[in-house]
């Protein structure tokens, strides 16, 4: 019995090893840390019991039975099927934050951490001497998140919204979630060369989220802010976070499909004839940093 279990932990960790490589090759950062970080987070101890729910375009399927194999896969996995809330797409996840590159010694936000999986990753990459800090409105999630995350000891999980303040001066903030703006209190709370990684997504037909596009925005000192997106993603909706108008804006900028063309965000000046998008003190700019 104890040589079987022997042999089901290490085909596991073959699994994981092999997901860990898969993944943060096809993200385009093979054989470093992030890697060392995936292979060192165990999936199957944040989705809970199997057999799962896998996000397809056609909706969930089941998995055959409850072996964790599954879960190696660049498969969404459901958190909450009814309410569709997902642990997102691994190469997705991966080339998001291979895009921050956050390191040992920094504050990292994650909002919109969920049961806490890529939070995990996000606090190897900043440990020893970094921390985490993780925001995680749905209660459920964040007291699960909070218990897979008990014995990182350089993570905080906050059972409330990332999207009001306060929020700790950071180098870092991810968040998982969709938003109609840079938020004020995110911007103002990024340290010099900070990063703020976010999806900009308008809605979509029937309430579903809409297609838009992972933002990454990096603090300029000493107070611009270079622009830039990363690739387009469809995201759950960030509550707290979200206009309507502003919303209705964005969906006919994506429209057009020159978002690749974002160069930089300005804060509370008139929109100029580079601008891409406008949202309440705030627009996105085609022309670099002044």
């Amino acid at each position: 019995m104890a040589r079987r279990k022997e042999r089901n932990v290490e085909r596991l960790e073959a699994h994981r090893t092999f997901f860990a490589n898969l993944i943060t090759t096809s993200a385009g950062v093979p054989n470093g840390p992030l890697t060392a970080a995936f292979a060192a987070t165990p999936r199957e101890r944040f989705l809970g019991p199997g057999p799962w729910k896998i996000f397809t375009g056609g909706g969930y399927i089941s998995t055959p039975t409850d072996d964790p194999a599954f879960l190696y896969q660049d498969v969404t996995v459901a958190l909450s099927e009814a309410g569709k809330i997902n642990n997102g797409q691994p190469v997705l996840h991966a080339v998001s934050i291979a895009t921050l590159n956050p390191q040992n010694g920094e504050t990292v936000l994650h909002i919109g951490a969920g049961t806490g999986y890529y939070t995990a990753v996000l606090a190897r990459l900043t440990a020893p001497a970094g921390m985490v800090v993780a925001y995680e409105i749905e209660p459920t999630l964040a007291e699960l998140a909070a218990a897979h995350l008990a014995d990182m000891k350089n993570v905080v999980v906050n059972a409330r919204s990332g999207a009001v303040g306060p929020l700790p001066a950071c180098n870092v903030i991810y968040v998982s979630a969709g938003a109609t703006a840079p938020l004020d209190v995110w911007l103002d709370a990024l340290l010099p060369s900070g990063r703020l990684l976010f999806p900009l997504t308008p809605d979509g037909p029937d309430g579903r989220p809409g297609a838009g596009g992972m933002l990454l925005i990096t603090r300029v000192p000493p107070d611009r802010y270079s622009a830039r997106f990363i690739m387009p993603v469809m995201f759950v909706p960030c509550q707290g976070a979200r206009d309507d108008e502003t919303a209705k804006k964005l969906a006919e900028a994506f429209k057009r499909g020159d978002m690749h063309n974002v160069r930089s965000l300005r804060r509370n000046t008139p929109p100029d004839d580079t601008c891409w998008c406008a949202g309440n003190g705030w627009w996105l700019s085609t022309a670099e940093s002044g």
